[in-house]
């Protein structure tokens, strides 16, 4: 009896040592993966941490071998924001990201309604149209526009070359939401027509709270593009100060203070602030807008 009792001991401790060899290896691939996703934002939170340091040092110590401030000179950031032009280009940077992309975002809706839920003669056509804009670099065209807005608007030295083609859609903007609003089951937009809606009532009521995700995700992307935008005010804006933007001035504030990178750095943390607080408060609805678009083609 008692031979027989004890036949499944060999078994049982097989299963033992397979139950921790699974565990093991779960835990070694738990450590493998945190450790990997450590090491990632380690190699970009990095270089955030040095440009702020380097902010705070006196102007002999910036670029030492020291990595943490003697003295922290948290009056670099007035000494930048008193510097002549600085808070003209702080205020031109707004202008440009914030209206631009309350006027992209606005003019391209209702184009992305019409090619996501209309049926019409040539809407394969429109969206292939839509994309080939998208492929478009935009240097092609630079002479033609600025020679357009320049001689017949007469508004080179401004801004608003860039932001009024805004108010007439963005390919990318466009072709974003398109894919987003697919995602939007029809039912609701026919339960709405049978209530008497009409289109236009259909979408301010039915599809914009429905498609806020994918709204926000296309608003942040543009409002990085114009806030980071130096290409554009390099070509209509270069010749006039007081129309510089932040991402443009940066360069002229580096020239002019090339020797005293305590205060480069702390004019780059002063332009990358808005990026990052924008980012902070409405990543969760970038991440979904993003993760939903393009789920239906």
């Amino acid at each position: 009896m008692t031979q027989i009792l004890d036949k499944p001991a060999p078994a049982i401790a097989v299963l033992a040592g397979t139950r921790r060899t699974e565990r093991r290896k779960a835990l070694l691939h738990w450590i493998g993966v945190h450790s990997l996703g450590v090491a990632a934002a380690l190699f970009f939170v990095l270089p955030f941490v040095f440009v702020v340091l380097t902010s705070l040092m006196s102007g002999q110590q910036a670029l030492t071998r020291d990595l943490v401030p003697d003295t922290w000179q948290w009056d670099n950031y007035s000494r930048v924001l008193d510097t002549p032009g600085f808070l003209t280009w702080w205020k031109n940077s707004l202008l440009y990201a914030g209206l631009g992309t309350v006027l992209t975002v606005v003019s391209s809706i209702p184009v992305a309604y019409a090619l996501a839920k209309f049926r019409f003669r040539g809407r394969r056509l429109a969206l292939m149209l839509v994309i080939s804009m998208m492929m478009l670099p935009p240097q092609v065209v630079v002479i033609p526009m600025y020679l357009f807005w320049a001689k017949q608007f007469d508004l080179a030295g401004t801004l608003w070359p860039l932001i009024i083609p805004m108010a007439f859609g963005d390919a990318f903007t466009i072709f974003l939401l398109r894919q987003f609003l697919l995602t939007i089951p029809n039912e609701y937009l026919d339960a709405a027509k049978v209530d008497g809606c009409s289109e236009v009532r259909t979408l301010l009521r039915v599809v914009l709270p429905m498609a806020k995700p994918g709204i926000a995700a296309v608003a942040l992307f543009q409002f990085f593009y114009a806030w980071n935008d130096y290409f554009g005010p390099q070509i209509y804006a270069s010749e006039n100060p007081a129309a510089w933007t932040l991402s443009y001035g940066l360069e002229s504030f580096k020239g002019a203070h090339h020797t005293d990178w305590n205060l480069t750095m702390a004019a780059t943390v002063l332009v990358m602030a808005p990026v990052i607080l924008v980012f902070f408060f409405a990543q969760k609805a970038f991440v979904e807008g993003v993760t939903l678009t393009g789920v239906k083609g």
